[in-house]
């Protein structure tokens, strides 16, 4: 028997050593249930559930990551399933009131939590059987370190809301160029190197020319670039448009749009632009920053973007970490 965990209630929070004992107790201790969230259909065979924020808090119990599904003559595919089992349990109960139609495979497009950490919800209805895709870097580490770390961490930015999510691996691995079947509609994966992480997958919808891009592209947010590198980003730009011209650009965190790419492609090579004239320039880190907040088309992201003031600080030192490297 489980039993629902209410974050907050009476103004308590769990502490870390409470968080600990109440992850290793997953199997009697859950978060509560995740309040259905907006639903949008994007094309014929495509519609989102759409996550209005863009990071975790216990406000909005993880709820942070767009889900997409592809609705096929034999079945949904899952695009990205969420960051708990919480999230991806409202995500199939949204999912319904679509189609009837069974789930048949799953995509996890990068090893980052609040993109698989929903598999043990879509597992559960359909069986261990289902097929889960990642790329092979993806799925290595979900299986290891990824998987165990981002569900702690995720327990905790949401004080408690996620547990009882079990880590549910990808067991199927795709790579570039892979093109899928289900039914009347095909699905082909796109991966050009290192752009958010090293393990990213974007799926592209060939009939509806849709794209699924995860983290590679986000909008109205600040993608975490930790894993990732500006000059790869840009180059996986280039690529899909070359690829998909005129596509609708879904992305893992806000609004989808044709133009996100355009728009995220002035904001990515302006920050690392601007750090490569400062590196070539001889100039410190803090004169790159303020080459970087001067520069107009960088400026210009800052009132629409989700976290700009507690990131942006971070992501020019990245990209200038980035850029020394590439004048070295």
């Amino acid at each position: 028997m489980r039993h629902t965990l209410l974050a907050g209630v009476g103004g308590a929070l769990l502490s870390p050593p409470a968080l600990q004992f109440a992850s290793a107790a997953g199997d009697f201790i859950r978060g509560p249930a995740v309040p259905d969230q907006p639903l949008q259909r994007l094309s014929p065979r495509v519609a989102l559930v759409f996550a209005p924020d863009g990071f975790p808090t216990p406000e909005n119990l993880g709820m942070m990551a767009n889900i997409v599904f592809v609705i096929t003559s034999v079945g949904v595919v899952v695009l990205d399933t969420g960051a708990s089992v919480q999230i991806g349990e409202m995500a199939l109960r949204r999912l319904r009131t679509l189609t009837d139609r069974p789930v048949v495979a799953v995509v996890n497009s990068h090893y980052h939590g609040d993109h698989f950490l929903g598999n043990d919800a879509f597992v559960q209805a359909a069986g261990p059987a289902l097929p889960i895709y990642a790329h092979p870097a993806a799925r290595e580490l979900i299986q290891g370190v990824a998987g165990s770390s981002w569900r702690s961490m995720m327990e905790r930015w949401t004080q408690g809301a996620s547990l009882g999510t079990r880590v549910v691996a990808p067991n199927r691995e795709a790579q570039h160029g892979l093109v899928l079947r289900f039914g009347d509609t095909t699905l082909r994966f796109h991966h050009h190197g290192r752009a958010h992480t090293e393990a990213d997958l974007c799926v592209e919808v060939v009939e509806d020319r849709v794209v699924y891009v995860g983290d590679v592209a986000m909008n109205g947010r600040i993608a975490n670039m930790d894993d990732g590198s500006y000059l790869g980003t840009l180059k996986t730009f280039d690529a899909l448009e070359a690829a998909v011209p005129g596509a609708l650009w879904v992305p893992g965190h806000g609004q989808p749009s044709k133009q996100l790419l355009v728009e995220q492609r002035e904001l990515f090579a302006g920050i690392y632009g601007q750090c490569a004239a400062a590196v070539k320039a001889g100039e410190d880190e803090a004169q790159a920053r303020r080459r970087v907040l001067a520069y107009p088309p960088v400026a210009a992201h800052a009132a629409r973007t989700q976290g700009w003031e507690n990131n942006i600080g971070k992501y020019i030192s990245l990209a200038y970490l980035e850029a020394e490297k590439e004048n070295f």
